[in-house]
């Protein structure tokens, strides 16, 4: 048994394991010699790569699948709602973007000078909001995309996952 938490680390793990195997399986696939020579190497056999690279990919898929689950069946309480986590997530990922663009938004003037093409023309660009009123926003937008992070980082060390990384540990 591993926690929620963990799972999230070792399908990282697992990933970086894959792309090692698929590497040592394209290193020990040839040899060069001379003709007439036999081939001589200290690299493991095909089929033993091959054999682990199977296992790990195996424990890949049942991992993604426990870690989904885990993801649609608990929840998180966040300002009145329940949330699965996966749509806790999801909305930790938008409350952040809305925070970034509310910040772009704020660090504009609200009536700038532009210089138009030809006779001496000024233009003039004027925000059609308030940019103190944006900073406040993602300020705000920002507490609650941490706020909500932290709720699911806690969750994700008490929900317990049935997968055995002894393998990879």
């Amino acid at each position: 048994m591993i926690n929620l938490a963990e799972a999230v680390k070792l399908k990282s793990i697992l990933g970086k394991k894959t792309q090692e195997l698929v590497n040592e399986l394209h290193r020990s696939a040839f040899v060069t010699v001379e003709k007439g020579q036999a081939p001589k190497t200290s690299n493991r056999a095909l089929p033993l790569i091959e054999a682990d690279l199977a296992q790990v990919r195996l424990d890949t898929r049942t991992l993604d699948r426990l870690v989904y689950e885990a993801n649609i069946q608990n929840t998180v309480d966040f300002k009145g709602q329940k949330l699965a986590l996966v749509e806790a997530i999801e909305l930790a990922t938008q409350l952040r973007a809305e925070a970034d663009m509310c910040k772009d938004f704020s660090m504009r003037e609200k009536e700038s000078v532009r210089f138009g093409y030809g006779e001496n023309t000024m233009l003039y660009e004027i925000a059609l909001y308030e940019p103190d009123e944006y900073r406040e926003r993602a300020t705000k937008l920002e507490k609650d995309a941490h706020k909500l992070s932290n709720l699911i980082n806690s969750k994700n060390y008490s929900i317990q996952i049935n997968f055995d990384d002894s393998r990879y540990f």
